[in-house]
């Protein structure tokens, strides 16, 4: 269907190097959209993104770039926003956890998370979104979380910051609605990733999460990826501010 194409415009895709980042890059360049790729530790040849992407015969290019560094960022958001060609799509997906119990959760950590799970991620937005009010047209996707509309058990500072992604999910949307520029969120559920990797391996909390979840199993990566072209594309032209939830149910419980 001709308002999912999304040939002809280049996605921005932080955190792509594995799970949920990679399902979505790869997402996006099976529906048409060219891809330039981020995150820190990413190969600048023979990555497993690059090979997905151009499997699907889009362009790839890779952008290594750490998070956690504010002049790293800075950085980023410059090479992009000053790139040959604009920027149509930006997945602000890349994200880390921390766990401890708040009572010992320490600064460090907190600052971590908070600088790339929010900061990071409202960098990005403001300065290639800046761009996009200018010419009328952009789709910007966070990443939120099920953190997002709970609290979580020993993931402080992470819950924090995925609540504060979908403040700021609304907030631009409530700006930047009414100027072309639609921004919205992905609040997966529970996806066997490396980040959930601990929970599953606790064998009480992994029942107890699987008997909560309606579709009865953990998610994968790919689940993510039917959401993320629809928020992309021209199907979703009148949605702003919304996080939409991929969980299996788990919120309906």
């Amino acid at each position: 269907m001709t308002m999912f194409d999304l040939s002809g415009r280049l996605a921005v895709v932080t955190g792509c190097r594995r799970g949920i980042g990679l399902a979505m890059a790869d997402a996006l360049a099976g529906a048409g959209a060219d891809v330039i790729g981020v995150s820190a530790a990413l190969e600048n040849e023979g990555s497993e993104v690059a090979r997905r992407v151009e499997a699907r015969g889009r362009s790839f290019t890779p952008y290594r770039a750490d998070l956690a560094d504010r002049t790293a960022v800075a950085e980023l958001a410059a090479a992009l926003a000053g790139g040959p060609r604009p920027v149509d799509i930006l997945v602000n997906n890349a994200g880390t956890i921390r766990r401890a119990p708040a009572a010992e959760h320490p600064d460090a950590d907190w600052d971590e998370v908070v600088q790339v799970d929010l900061t990071a991620p409202f960098v990005l937005a403001r300065e290639i979104g800046r761009q996009m009010l200018a010419r009328g047209s952009g789709k910007i996707i966070f990443t939120a979380s099920m953190l997002s509309f709970q609290g979580g058990i020993n993931v402080v500072g992470y819950a924090a910051a995925k609540s504060a992604i979908a403040g700021v999910t609304r907030a631009l949307a409530n700006e930047w609605a009414g100027r072309g520029v639609n921004v919205n969120a992905i609040a997966p559920g529970y996806i066997a990733t490396d980040n959930t990797q601990a929970l599953r391996d606790q064998a009480d909390r992994n029942r107890a999460i699987l008997e909560r979840i309606p579709a009865g199993r953990w998610g994968r990566p790919e689940d993510l990826a039917g959401a993320t072209v629809f928020l992309a594309s021209d199907a979703a032209a009148y949605v702003h501010g919304t996080v939409l939830a991929v969980d299996g149910g788990w919120l309906g419980r």
